[in-house]
């Protein structure tokens, strides 16, 4: 049921950016979150298997429309709070992953409160939950119009696959979201080498959500002042030494000398300030390289194009993680040091992010 979901998800988040230029970013908004909320509907009222995974595919499918209607949203937003003096949108990016990483922090402690709870009761919270969502967005939620009717959905798409240097980009780039992802799949493996089993998993994302509301805005300003040529290599850098961490503790020749977690904390700073570096420039990044068109369709592929990178990577680095191996950890190391490099060599051709759509 995760990988279905996974996969309604990040398959087709190219499909809510076509959709996103093509009718406005608050239609396809506002679109998502009705999508979700009859998700959670079906999961809670299902009483069959074809019901349960209608109800998974519905919940996964809204964020493909709603996440690349957002970033046009910001993208835009941005722009214009940039413009005023208020806030550049390489900030308000990097104010978002605040903001997701409190909800991603809170989201399983309200789940563990409804552990005790009927499942349908659980999915009916949810679907109230994005109810507020739903009214929130339509009351505030950017204004901004989609392409003319005779514009073809697809025509998005066509401009993505011409664009070679964003397509570059986004390849290099997905390999930061595949870094990413490891906090699910290496991260838990390295706990049970250090200490037996995964109790301290919860703990780690706690570190996760902590460092990230501590140190992203002011990381993100001081990346946006350096620019891209300098903060996309510099956050790729400390992302591949994130894992190098964890590669040098396997192989010490006493491990006693090193506290059990503290790989495992070393790494999910040492990661989380690699992603502060990267993931707001590398945002704000995208309108330019997309020509100031299409931005939607831009995102969305962006985002497709992550999860394959993390179904693609995940099953290399599944088939050789073990705890104690270190193969698994110098091979990520390298793929995110070499996307790093190939990110410098292309930011180098961009210059610094000009902070408009």
């Amino acid at each position: 049921m995760l990988g279905l979901r996974t996969f309604s998800q990040q398959g087709f988040f190219f499909v809510g950016g076509a959709l996103t230029d093509r009718f406005g970013v608050r239609p396809v908004l506002l679109t998502g979150c009705l999508v979700r909320i009859a998700g959670f509907c079906t999961l809670a009222t299902g009483q069959s298997l074809p019901g349960v995974l209608l109800g998974t595919v519905l919940t996964g499918f809204a964020a493909a429309l709603f996440s690349p209607a957002v970033e046009t949203g910001f993208a835009h937003a941005g722009r214009e709070l940039e413009a005023a003096g208020t806030v550049t949108r390489a900030e308000l990016f990097a104010l978002d992953d605040v903001v997701s990483k409190v909800g991603s922090l809170a989201g399983p402690v309200l789940g563990a409160a409804l552990l005790g709870v009927p499942f349908a009761t659980t999915c009916f919270v949810a679907a109230g939950v994005f109810a507020v969502v739903l009214v929130a967005n339509w009351r505030w939620a950017p204004r901004v119009d989609g392409m003319p009717r005779s514009t073809s959905v697809t025509a998005g798409w066509g401009a993505v696959l011409r664009n070679r240097r964003f397509l570059v980009f986004a390849a290099l780039y997905s390999t930061l979201l595949l870094a990413y992802n490891q906090m699910y799949l290496a991260l838990p493996v390295e706990l049970v080498r250090a200490t037996g089993s995964q109790r301290a998993l919860g703990a780690m994302f706690v570190v996760a959500a902590v460092v990230t509301v501590l140190v992203q805005v002011p990381v993100a300003r001081w990346a946006r002042r350096r620019g891209a040529r300098h903060a996309l290599p510099a956050g790729f850098a400390v992302t591949a030494l994130a894992f190098a961490l964890v590669a040098a503790a396997t192989v010490l020749p006493d491990p006693d000398l090193v506290p059990a977690l503290a790989p495992a904390v070393g790494f999910v700073v040492v990661l989380h300030l690699g992603a502060a570096l990267a993931r707001p420039v590398a945002r704000d990044l995208v309108p330019p390289l997309a020509g100031d068109r299409h931005v939607g369709a831009h995102y969305g592929v962006l985002a497709s194009l992550g999860g394959v990178a993390v179904l693609v990577g995940s099953a290399v680095v599944g088939a050789v993680l073990e705890p104690g191996a270190v193969a698994p950890w110098v091979l990520l190391a390298s793929v995110v040091a070499v996307s790093g490099a190939g990110l410098a060599a292309l930011a180098r051709r961009l210059g610094p992010p000009t902070g408009r759509a």
